[in-house]
């Protein structure tokens, strides 16, 4: 049974792979360890790897999706 999804769910779910990709793209903060970034990054990633096997997007953006999960 295929759930429905609102174009108001899909508009949260893109705004939170964004939330992803800008961390990613910020770069590592002032005072975090080495260890915590690269757990940080990789659980990122793993969102944003989720969030692009997803088949609900529409006319959304994936590029920067797919830039940060690389």
């Amino acid at each position: 049974m295929t759930e429905e999804i609102t174009t108001e769910q899909i508009a949260q779910h893109y705004s939170a792979a964004m939330d992803s990709v800008n961390l990613i793209n910020a770069g590592q903060p002032e005072g975090m360890t080495d260890e915590d970034w690269a757990d940080t990054v990789k659980r990122n990633k793993e969102h944003l790897e989720i969030m692009l096997a997803k088949d609900f997007w529409t006319t959304e953006d994936l590029t920067p999706l797919q830039a940060a999960a690389a």
